[in-house]
C-alpha cells in the first residue's frame, strides 16, 4: 500500500508526541504510561504506536493529575517548553478540576501531623490497648 507523503506527515506516534509535548521525560516512560492505561485517545486505551493527529482528544493521567487536552500541533522532536505547550490546548474546565484536586490533596496533607518523637513506653501500652478494643 502506497501512502501519500502528505498523509504520513500529518501523524506522529503517540509515545513520541507525549515525549515531545513534555508530558513525560523519556519515551520509555511515555510508553509505560500508555501500556498501563494512563493515556486514552478519544476515550479509548491506545497503543504506543498509535498515530496522533491534529484534533485528537487525549486524557493523560500523570502523578495523580488528569489532563484532558486537544492536540493542536504535531512534533517528533523535543523542544523548549513554550514550543511544547503550543502543541496542545487544555480546556478551562480540565484545568479547574486539576487545581481543585490539587487543593483537596493539599488540605488532606495539612490535617495530618506526624509525631515529633517515637512513642514512649506508656504511649506504646495505650496504642496496644486501643488495638485490642475489638478483642473484648
Amino acid at each position: 500500500m502506497n501512502i501519500p507523503h502528505d498523509a504520513a506527515a500529518r501523524t506522529v506516534r503517540l509515545d513520541l508526541w507525549l515525549w515531545a509535548a513534555r508530558f513525560y521525560r523519556t519515551r520509555a516512560l511515555a510508553k509505560q504510561a500508555i501500556e498501563t492505561g494512563k493515556v486514552e485517545v478519544g476515550g479509548q486505551r491506545a497503543k504506543a504506536s498509535r498515530a496522533v493527529r491534529v484534533g485528537d482528544a487525549l486524557r493523560i493521567e500523570r502523578s495523580g493529575e488528569v489532563f484532558a487536552i486537544e492536540v493542536l500541533g504535531l512534533a517528533d522532536v523535543r523542544g523548549p517548553a513554550p514550543v511544547a505547550q503550543a502543541l496542545y490546548a487544555e480546556p478551562e474546565a480540565s484545568r479547574a478540576a486539576r487545581e481543585a484536586a490539587r487543593e483537596l490533596a493539599r488540605a488532606q496533607r495539612n490535617g495530618y501531623r506526624a509525631p515529633d518523637t517515637k512513642p514512649d513506653k506508656r504511649a506504646r501500652r495505650l496504642i496496644r490497648a486501643l488495638g485490642d478494643i475489638d478483642a473484648t
